[in-house]
């Protein structure tokens, strides 16, 4: 069936329509959120009202077309109905990261020009009482949460939505007349930005209301779908794929409680469709590894022997030319394999959505290869944000598939990727400098180094910003060197390190559950920390062995000389990953800098410049 209503041409023509689809349909509902230990679901017809009334609240505190009001809230239902109501006014949202600092928010509202804020809890809530008196055009404060104690200029959402149900019942007019055009601001989302200030992306109700079209005629979804939403709503990508397009298509949105618990809410929900990111899969084939190995015998035996029939059973496929031998073992795996693990994944996937970073080709294949299908896709914030995805179809690992409709691409010279399309960005919010560093006569610059083969299957060789240049002049691309080591079941994170240098060495933090499993085999004291562990001769043997395989398949230049082990993650609350799970590399640069310097002077006395 696909979307509800096919002519939407802005976010508030997309609610009206879908609510209108559902008025009365008691059985039906947009979301469902876990309350003491179940799924309870929450009916269109309140939801809808509950946005009526919040948008009539907003309306009567003065906020007007064009006004900015950011949420600073973790995925709840409060979330998607501050973002309905503050659209419906024809007012801008600035979505917020929950786990920003005080200081990255005060700046964020500053350049925003904020006039209200809507947060979910008392600790979003302090945030915004620290920095308030430094914030001159907030005077709305809405939070989610009940608050127990009045608090001065501060209302919580039932309060604003009690009001704004009296002003519609004295005033049912009080709404009418408000109109967005397509090619108003609907949404600024700030980047989060692995340097520097984050910059304000203005992105129309235009640009994600063509992103939902055309991404709904690639991925078919209907009101039997369910999906599960885990990654953050300020992101663009959750934003569009994972509630507007599941919105517009009639699709039930399951809330997980966190990432910690995604495999027993994968399992409750039973949802058809995930969105996620890369590294959530290295998480689950992990598990799915020790799960099968940790009987060993004839069951470890049979898991092996049905991923390497799962593997010959597609790549014949791919090429046409499927043996009935091969379809006859493939159809027992499956019953002995495959339909264990999807039961795993509540019975009912029918694909992931894999973006934000790249997903390793193997990790791809190992998935395909048990019976399930990830469906990598492209696209950038600025971008609203998909601009490719591979066809459910024909799915091509190592590459993030064709471009959606509407979407036209070109490779530059230097291998850069141009887009230009009814989806891209009207700029960066203040900035004209930024914007036209980007924009190059209407052709989006998207930072990424890629190449399209003969069936226009775009495949993304690195960021153009994080190539690295020798001191010998070498460019290299480090992120598909960092493929092969994540390859590794010992490897957790890995960086290359070589900008400026003659050479280059990795930066990698151990698997340490893995890592203490191979020190028991190999009479490592269990006592031993992971700081004693990662200095432990026979653990460098280990990784040294790991690089010297790699080195192998790579030429000359890019072959990674030295490692350098740590034993703390790279994560959000370190510093050294951005909210979208993606690697500060100038962050961790500095953190490790000492150590790198120390492996660079130990192996300078060794190898020549090259």
């Amino acid at each position: 069936m696909g979307l509800i209503n096919p002519d939407f041409q802005t976010l508030p023509e997309l609610f009206t329509s879908v609510f209108t689809h559902f008025r009365g349909q008691s059985g039906k509902s947009p979301f469902a959120r876990k309350i003491n230990g179940a799924y309870q679901p929450i009916s269109y017809d309140s939801f809808a009202e509950d946005c009526q009334q919040l948008a009539a609240y907003l309306k009567s505190q003065g906020i007007e077309q064009s006004d900015r009001v950011a949420i600073l809230s973790e995925n709840r239902p409060g979330w998607y109905l501050a973002d309905m109501a503050i659209l419906s006014v024809g007012a801008i949202d600035v979505p917020l990261y929950p786990s920003l600092p005080p200081n990255q928010i005060e700046y964020i509202l500053n350049n925003s020009g904020a006039k209200g804020i809507i947060v979910s809890n008392m600790l979003q809530l302090g945030k915004i009482m620290s920095i308030w008196q430094n914030l001159p055009e907030l005077n709305l404060v809405i939070v989610m949460n009940r608050l127990e104690e009045p608090i001065e200029d501060v209302i919580d959402l039932n309060q604003a939505k009690t009001e704004g149900k009296r002003i519609l019942t004295e005033k049912p007019w009080f709404l009418e007349g408000i109109r967005s055009e397509p090619d108003d601001i609907a949404t600024i989302i700030y980047t989060s930005g692995t340097t520097g200030l984050p910059k304000g992306v203005m992105l129309t109700h235009r640009n994600l209301c063509e992103n939902v079209k055309s991404c709904a005629q690639v991925i078919r979804l209907d009101e039997t779908d369910r999906c599960l939403s885990f990654l953050p709503l300020s992101h663009a990508y959750e934003r569009t794929g994972g509630y507007y397009l599941m919105f517009a298509c009639g699709v039930h949105i399951y809330l997980a409680e966190s990432i910690e618990t995604i495999s027993l809410n994968i399992s409750e929900a039973k949802p058809s469709i995930i969105f996620t990111v890369p590294r959530l899969f290295d998480r689950i084939k992990t598990n799915i590894l020790k799960s099968a190995t940790s009987e060993g015998g004839m069951k470890q035996k049979i898991f092996f022997w049905a991923v390497r029939t799962g593997e010959k059973y597609h790549r014949q496929l791919a090429q046409g030319k499927l043996s009935p031998l091969l379809s006859m073992q493939h159809g027992m795996a499956d019953r002995l394999v495959y339909s264990k693990i999807r039961k795993k994944f509540g019975g009912h996937l029918r694909f992931f959505v894999s973006g934000g970073a790249a997903l390793p080709q193997k990790t791809g294949e190992f998935f395909q290869s048990i019976g399930i299908t990830i469906l990598e896709g492209f696209g950038l914030t600025e971008t609203s944000p998909v601009t490719h995805i591979n066809r459910p179809e024909k799915v091509k690992f190592g590459t993030v598939g064709p471009a959606i409709r509407n979407v036209e691409v070109r490779i530059a010279e230097d291998g850069e990727i141009l887009l230009k399309g009814p989806n891209i960005m009207k700029g960066y919010w203040k900035d004209d400098s930024a914007t036209a560093d980007v924009m190059r006569d209407g052709w989006f610059c998207t930072g990424d180094i890629g190449e399209i083969d003969a069936d226009g299957y775009l495949k993304i060789t690195d960021r153009k910003k994080h190539i690295i240049v020798t001191s010998g002049g070498k460019n290299i691309a480090p992120l598909p060197i960092e493929n092969m080591i994540h390859e590794s079941p010992y490897v957790d994170q890995a960086m290359i390190v070589g900008e400026k240098r003659p050479f280059l060495i990795a930066l990698i933090v151990p698997d340490f559950g893995k890592l203490k499993e191979f020190a028991a085999e190999h009479g490592i004291p269990s006592s031993a920390s992971n700081r004693q562990l990662i200095e432990h001769k026979e653990v460098l043997q280990l990784f040294e062995k790991l690089l010297r395989n790699i080195s192998r398949q790579l030429a000359t230049h890019e072959k990674v000389r030295k490692f350098l082990l740590v034993d703390e993650a790279f994560t959000l609350d370190n510093g050294l990953m951005t909210p979208t799970l993606k690697l500060k590399r100038k962050e961790i640069l500095k953190k490790y800098n000492p150590e790198i310097d120390n492996v660079y002077n130990a192996l300078n006395m060794v190898y020549n410049t090259e």
